[in-house]
């Protein structure tokens, strides 16, 4: 059976739509409790003046914004939308009260971003492993943090390790357009095409006539070659040629021009534009695709391609990280825009491991490329059993040998 049933009218009846209440039990209310949202006003509010200035936006709603950002994975103009939608966002962002319109504008979200250092995020970070760890321990409130046996001041007792740690790397992916050599390079020309034009502008000959850049003849070349599907070597070797020789040219008449006027901005964009430059014409007369401190984007210089040999991406563009992860929590070892072998890192988590608790981990579940001489070392002076078959020939006894084998994929 169905029964048509109309929708009122909310300009109708308001009053049914009035939020009554917030459920205890929702997961932004969950996670306002977990945050120490007071220990990090402190250091926030070290950013501002004391007495001077309009008044800033609360540490909350600054942080929690970008949470439900990293949540949702969504533009800065559509949290801002969302959050001016729903009465949970909100009470997560410390309002008082609900209200239907938007807190700040999404320009506000670039600000915070500059405001909260790493050293905020990972203080917080450390605060809700601690509290949940305090939780988890069967309410004996000291989360793990600490050797549950007493030292003997005269005699040093060596406590039992206990624990497991799982490490590994990835890639943070940056929002940046798929970067190829010709694509920069167009860019890079496009970009010394309007520096050109303002020099020109700004100068005092402007009665003169403007030096010829071969723009739209440069745009031809790129558009045939950006039009073709499937360009053979040879045509991606020449539409470089010719993208390098334009931008060889206008970086030329820039330094003949007063490149001074240029805006702040503008300089470090021109520098980074011919450290590619560079970069570009050494791997072009190398016949190589690799240079050390490869620029893949003009807007993100920092940016640096990352093998990671998947096979959906042989290479992904952003930083790498190092995470460890001990009973369900994930903390950042290390972070870094350029490729780092993640076998070093290694024996600090283990070491930053013994700080917090107090004892050495009982094992560490890592990949191969963990299993060196130096970590192996290191793992049995200390006691910890790391997963995997040693390194070397492997024994003559199958049976051990499978054993080891089949540990290490259970561990894996």
């Amino acid at each position: 059976m169905y029964r048509e049933k109309k929708q009122v009218s909310i300009f109708e009846q308001p009053e049914n739509f009035v939020v009554a209440g917030l459920d205890r039990n929702n997961r932004w209310v969950k996670l306002a409790e977990l945050i120490p949202w007071e220990a990090m006003e402190e250091k926030y509010k070290a950013c501002f003046s004391a007495d001077k200035g309009r008044p800033a936006k609360s540490v909350r709603m600054a942080l929690g914004s970008h949470l439900i950002k990293e949540k949702f994975c969504l533009s800065d103009r559509e949290i801002v939308e969302l959050i001016s939608e729903s009465p949970y966002l909100q009470f997560f962002l410390g309002m008082e009260r609900f209200e239907p319109r938007a807190p700040f504008d999404d320009s506000m979200m670039t600000w915070f971003r500059k405001r909260l250092t790493p050293e905020m995020i990972e203080e917080a970070n450390e605060y809700v492993i601690r509290h949940g760890r305090s939780d988890d321990n069967d309410g004996n409130g000291n989360g793990g943090g600490g050797s549950e046996l007493e030292e003997d001041p005269s005699e040093s007792v060596q406590p039992e390790n206990k624990g497991t740690i799982i490490v590994d790397a990835t890639c943070a992916p940056s929002d940046i357009r798929y970067p190829t050599d010709v694509s920069l390079l167009n860019e890079a020309r496009e970009k010394t095409e309007e520096m050109i034009d303002f020099l020109h502008k700004e100068s005092d000959q402007t009665s003169k006539r403007k030096p010829r850049t071969y723009r739209r003849k440069a745009r031809k070349c790129y558009l045939r070659f950006a039009r073709n599907r499937k360009p053979r070597k040879a045509d991606i070797r020449n539409a470089i040629k010719r993208q390098l020789s334009y931008l060889r040219r206008n970086l030329a008449t820039i330094s003949s021009l007063d490149e001074v006027k240029l805006p702040e901005k503008e300089l470090v964009k021109l520098e980074t534009i011919r450290k590619l430059y560079s970069q570009q014409k050494e791997m072009y007369d190398n016949k190589s695709h690799s240079v050390p401190n490869r620029i893949v984007s003009l807007h993100s210089p920092w940016v640096r391609p990352i093998v990671r040999g998947k096979t959906n991406a042989q290479v992904e563009f952003g930083a790498k990280v190092a995470v460890s992860m001990v009973s369900g929590y994930a903390r950042i070892e290390r972070l870094a825009w350029d490729p780092f072998n993640e076998t070093t890192t290694l024996i600090d988590t283990i070491e930053k491991y013994k700080e917090r608790e107090g004892y050495y981990p009982e094992r560490v579940l890592a990949d191969k490329i963990y299993r060196t001489r130096e970590t192996l070392a290191y793992c049995k002076k200390h006691g910890i059993r790391m997963n995997g078959p040693k390194l070397g020939r492997p024994p003559k006894d199958k049976t051990e040998y499978r054993a080891q084998c089949l540990m290490e994929r259970a561990e894996a």
